[in-house]
């Protein structure tokens, strides 16, 4: 219970109270004067009556106050929750987005290391064609001269001092 409540209700009992204790006086029959004509009635009671509408209408008017602010209260919250709804949409586009940007990059990334890796493996290819090509002319320039210097060494004479039988 707030303050204003318990202080509302503190007051209303305090008229109850008032009213119950002084109930012989508000129920006096005086003469009362309504503007155009006098009647005889009680002014109290008039008065606590008075009292009574007057607390109902502001008891009426504070229910409506109420319901209008809970009834705005709910047409915020279904806009709150439809901006919301809009908002992490366009929030799951943006990922889209960024997952598909991500995806062409990394198939570009894969394309050129593909074509990379197919550059290095040609030149890899010619290279080892060319050493092949050269080591066959090296071993064919090797077995030239070791032919060559075995056909000198069959041709040259025999010296008298070097006997291969003896």
């Amino acid at each position: 219970m707030g303050v204003r409540s318990a202080f509302l209700f503190v007051v209303v009992l305090l008229i109850v109270a008032l009213a119950a204790l002084n109930w012989g006086t508000l129920s006096t029959p005086t003469d009362v004067w309504l503007g155009f004509m006098t009647v005889s009635a009680p002014l109290g009671l008039i008065m606590l009556g008075l009292t009574a509408v007057l607390a109902a209408f502001f008891l009426v008017y504070v229910l409506y106050l109420h319901s209008s602010v809970l009834i705005d209260a709910k047409r915020h919250t279904k806009e709150m929750q439809v901006q919301r709804d809009l908002a992490d949409k366009a929030e799951a586009s943006r990922f889209t987005e960024l997952r598909n940007f991500l995806e062409a990059q990394e198939n570009k990334h894969m394309a050129q290391n593909a074509d990379r890796q197919t550059a290095i493996l040609a030149r890899l290819e010619q290279l080892e064609t060319a050493i092949r090509l050269r080591s066959d002319q090296t071993d064919n320039t090797l077995a030239a001269h070791i032919g060559q210097l075995e056909d000198r060494i069959e041709r040259r004479p025999v010296p008298a001092d070097i006997n291969p039988q003896a």
